[in-house]
Parts: structure tokens; sequence; C-alpha cells
């Protein structure tokens, strides 16, 4: 677990320093009885790849076949692997989005969150960082995050190194009466990160166009996506599972109690349809989400419960289990629950109550509110993946956050 002192510093990892090599004991038998064991390449990159994003920026400068070594491509994919896996949860954050009292981004680690007593939360200085412009998280994949700014302005970006890209407009030529939604994914079979826009236009009498464009990092551009068939998009950004974005729609505008849900493939761009659960009678909102590799739907029943429903084989309705029905604290009033974020080594789950923190105990139904200390209200979180993939493609120029 981090110390508070490395992570207060976070957000603001130094560049390359000098070394002190003082703070080394002599390699010289005349003046030490202590010397440096040299050790086997093999074992230092086993070592360095188990190190944090912080420590590694400061370590590109120890030499450089340290600096080869940390920037290569294979490294850094080792690297992402570790760190994704740890079910410590070392490694990860949680980003914050606010609109009260201003537009503000914040995190703090995911493992003090679920392991520890208190935990801090951080402002970020995010791209294009205004308390007057709205910023929503679009998604995150493997320490990309991909924000929008004001609806109008995207961005790619890892705060862990700093680095971040602002894409092309990608918005169609305006008309009255539209929305759009994004969703942020990566393509594994060509190595892209690829972000689809769907844009709803509305005409007359209830009548409305879609536009689909789809931007891939590696050319840098949108194309446009054909035979869209979903129709009105209810949830806010796409979830990302399977190499897949996937949406809940409705036949119609206004129509909520008969919904899809739909998915894209990002390699092949084909659209296509999930099977749901078969519910339980009355009424409740439902939200998509992803908890442990898995597509999840959340079921809220208003002022009472939340049923969390599982896909365990993806594409296989017999697959879906109701696997936990999480009742409503005392005084709910307008509150929902937020789709599970993750899961815990001990199986509990965390996910959000209108604006604050909960931790649910499946295994005695018991509910815990962890501490959070410069934190309000937030509008939603999003778990990401500390890593060094750059979103900036080599001979590209580096827009860096000062």
């Amino acid at each position: 677990m981090e110390s508070e002192e490395d992570e207060k510093n976070h957000q603001n990892p130094k560049r390359c320093k000098p070394i002190n090599h003082s703070q080394f004991p002599s390699t010289s038998m005349q003046d030490s009885t202590f010397t440096i064991p040299i050790l086997p390449e093999e074992l230092i990159t086993e070592i360095l790849t188990r190190v944090p994003v912080k420590s590694l920026l400061q370590f590109r400068c120890v030499s450089k076949s340290w600096l080869g070594l940390i920037s290569s491509s294979d490294f850094i994919n080792t690297h992402l692997s570790l760190s994704a896996n740890n079910k410590e949860y070392t490694h990860h954050r949680l980003m914050l989005s606010f609109v009260q009292p201003e537009y503000n981004l914040k995190d703090c680690s995911l493992g003090s969150l679920l392991y520890g007593s208190v935990t801090e939360a951080f402002d970020l200085d995010y791209p294009m960082k205004n308390p007057h412009k709205s910023v929503w998280i679009v998604g995150s994949v493997n320490g990309l995050i991909c924000l929008a700014i004001e609806e109008n302005d995207l961005f790619l970006w890892n705060p862990s190194i700093r680095k971040f890209k602002k894409l092309p407009d990608s918005r169609p030529t305006l008309r009255c009466g539209y929305y759009f939604m994004y969703g942020f994914g990566y393509d594994e079979v060509y190595d892209d990160y690829k972000v689809v826009g769907i844009f709803c236009i509305f005409g007359s009498g209830g009548s409305y166009d879609v536009e689909v464009k789809i931007y891939g990092l590696k050319s840098n551009s949108w194309r446009n996506v054909d035979d869209f068939q979903g129709g009105v998009l209810l949830n806010d950004s796409g979830k990302f599972l399977k190499g897949k974005l996937h949406w809940a729609t409705t036949a119609r505008l206004g129509e909520y109690n008969a919904w899809d849900i739909i998915s894209i493939d990002l390699t092949d761009e084909k659209w296509g349809k999930v099977e749901q659960p078969c519910y339980e009678k009355g009424n409740f909102d439902f939200v998509l989400g992803v908890l442990e590799n898995n597509l999840s739907v959340l079921c809220n029943f208003h002022k009472t419960r939340a049923d969390v429903w599982v896909m365990k084989e993806y594409g296989v309705k017999d697959s879906w289990e109701k696997m936990y029905t999480i009742r409503c604290p005392n005084d709910p009033g307008k509150y929902m629950f937020s789709p599970p974020l993750c899961m815990s080594k001990k199986g509990e789950i965390l996910l959000v109550f209108g604006s604050i923190f909960m931790i649910y105990n499946p295994n005695d139904d018991s509910i815990r509110y962890p501490e959070v200390t410069n934190f309000d209200a937030c509008l939603e979180a999003e778990i990401y993946t500390e890593s060094l993939i750059s979103p900036v493609l080599q001979n590209e120029p580096i827009p860096q956050q000062q």
C-alpha cells in the first residue's frame, strides 16, 4: 500500500532528478565490507514490472539501459498485466467527477478505499480544466481515460504519466434537437484504442435519425459506421467488455418499460444484441455495468432494494444469475444504487448509493461506509489502472501537463 507521502505526491510525479550516489553503499572492498551485487537482467526486469508507475518514471534516469527497458512495449504490457490482475488493487485508483460546488475531477486509492480505514481524495489537473466547464468520464481502458469536456472536446489522457491527446471534432453538422453518447474501448486484434460516438438527431412527430462514428487512435480520424438498429440510448457511456461496447436502448422516445442491450464489436464494427435475464416483476430502473470482467445489470426497485444480475458466460442467456439483492439504507429518499464497481478479495462489493460509497458484504448482508476525506457528493466514479500506456503515438508531438 502506498505511504501517505507517496499518496499525496501521486498527482505530481517529478521529472528525472539527480541521483545521490552517496546514499548507496560503496562497491569498493577497500571502502566498505559491503558490495552491491550485480543482478541478472531477467531479475531486474522481474522486479521493475512490480514497481509503481511514479517510481518507474524516475528510474528511467538511472541508465540508458533502464530507460530502454522501461520504455519498451513488452515491459509496458507486462507491467500493465501484473498491475491489472493484482487483487490487492495496489495500482488501481478511483476517478471521481463532481458538479458541486464546481466542476472537478478527483481520485483516490482503490486499495485504501477497500482495505484501509480512511482514504483521501486528491484534485486532478486534467486537460482543459475549468471549474465552469462540465467534465464527463466516458470510460477507462488500460490506464487511459477518455474525457469529454462540455460534451464537445474529447481527450485520451493517462493521469499516471500526465500525457494526453485531444481528438478531432466528431460532431455532425449542428442541428436543433440532438444528443449524443460515447463509448471507449480497446481493439485487441489491431492493437488500437477506439471511441464510438452515437448521435441521435430528433425530427418532427417523435421521429429521429442516428449517426454513428468511430475514432481510431492509430489513424487519428473518425469514420461513419452504418447499420445501427438500436433505438434510443438509455445509459450515458458504453460499457466495454469482451472487445465490444454495450448500451441499453429503448424502441422509442419516452418508452422505458421495454429495452434491449446492444453491442458493437470494435474489430469488425458489427452490431449485435445481448439476451437479457428473466427479471422479477415490478417497477424498476436498470443500469448496465461490468463486474469481474462480466456484463452486469443492476435493477433499482425504488426505495426498497437493488438486484444485481451477472452474465457468467458472455452471450449465453442461461448463464445470467441474480448474484445479490441489496436492501436500501434507511430513508433512501430519491437515491438509487450505481452498478457495482468491483469486488474485493473478500467477496465484498463496492458501489455508490446516491453520491456516497458503500461496501456490501453478501456473506452477512451487511453494509459499511468507507470514510473518504476531501470528498463531497460525486456524480460518477470510474476505476482505472496506473500504467505506462501513452495516448500519444511515436513520432507525434507530445502534449504534456505542466
